[in-house]
């Protein structure tokens, strides 16, 4: 099995007296995508600083492209890494192609591609106008080309929706694909969790500094058992009659199915010829999210 991307075993990261980390075990494998998932100060941004260098742990085992993000020989594999902050800044007098040369020359990716990521992002009609004159959502975009200069292969995105527009959203995630598609590693942190669900692997849900869940959102789903809704139209009261689903009822036409019940439940609503329709909807993201925040003491990690 191949090295995976980023590795941390068992990390913890103190301030004085504030663990920002406590005992943070992570394996990103190749063409991977991550959603990072947590409060204000749970510490997702100090993971992120971690996985770039920026930061030292406190202890635990740390590895990026298999080396030390910390040490001397990691500068080589820092080309490879593309990051978007969460507060993005820029040099405000530059034009905004000015801005990503510059990025582009420290990341010795060729001219061409900073007019393809410009156009890409929406923002050739502004290459030329400094960036003091861009607003939230186009300093944005400019940030997103910025983090995909040079096709990294491990790409780390704090809150990169923020002040983009639905069409500027929808377009970033498919850039996103398209970098998974050829074989990148993606750690997505976002407060935005509507639209995040297809596009991620796995989450990662962190509450005070410490991994509260992990897993494929089928599993999320599994280990906070959060009942599928289904909804059968047509069936006039039947529902109450089926002596395997009426205890599941919670309207007329409405029923909560634990997960692993969901294709028997549906099979049996199919053999009725008065449904006239079925609504199928498991826990969204959001769901699961606020499910394990509100638990006092959640269950044990889920290993993927």
């Amino acid at each position: 099995m191949s090295q995976p991307i980023v590795l941390l075993e068992n990390i913890t990261k103190q301030y004085k007296q504030l663990h920002a980390l406590d005992c943070i075990d992570l394996s990103l494998n190749s063409g991977e995508v991550l959603g990072l998932f947590g409060h204000n100060g749970a510490g997702k941004t100090t993971m992120m600083k971690l996985i770039l260098g920026v930061i030292s742990a406190t202890s635990g085992n740390l590895s990026v492209f298999g080396v030390n993000p910390t040490d001397r020989q990691a500068w080589h594999s820092r080309r490879q890494i593309g990051y978007l902050p969460e507060n993005v800044s820029f040099y405000d007098q530059l034009t905004g192609l000015e801005v990503l040369t510059y990025f582009a020359r420290l990341k010795s990716v060729p001219k061409a591609q900073v007019h393809a990521l410009l156009e890409q992002v929406g923002l050739m009609h502004a290459v030329h106008r400094q960036v003091k004159t861009y607003s939230k959502g186009m300093r944005q975009r400019l940030g997103l080309a910025q983090a995909f200069l040079g096709e990294p292969k491990l790409l780390l995105l704090d809150e990169p929706t923020v002040g983009l527009d639905p069409i500027a959203t929808q377009e970033f995630y498919a850039s996103v694909d398209n970098l998974k598609n050829s074989g990148a590693s993606v750690i997505l942190c976002s407060h935005v969790l509507p639209g995040v669900e297809q596009h991620i692997d796995r989450a990662l849900i962190l509450s005070k500094g410490k991994s509260i869940a992990t897993g494929s959102l089928n599993e999320l789903r599994q280990q906070a058992q959060l009942p599928v809704v289904i909804k059968a139209h047509g069936l006039n009261g039947a529902l109450a009659k089926n002596q395997a689903l009426s205890g599941f009822m919670v309207k007329a036409n409405q029923l909560h199915i634990p997960e692993d019940m969901k294709l028997a439940t549906i099979r049996e609503l199919l053999r009725y010829d008065a449904l006239s329709d079925l609504q199928v909807e498991a826990a969204n993201l959001e769901q699961i999210y606020q499910h394990f925040l509100n638990t006092p003491n959640p269950k044990s990690e889920v290993n993927s």
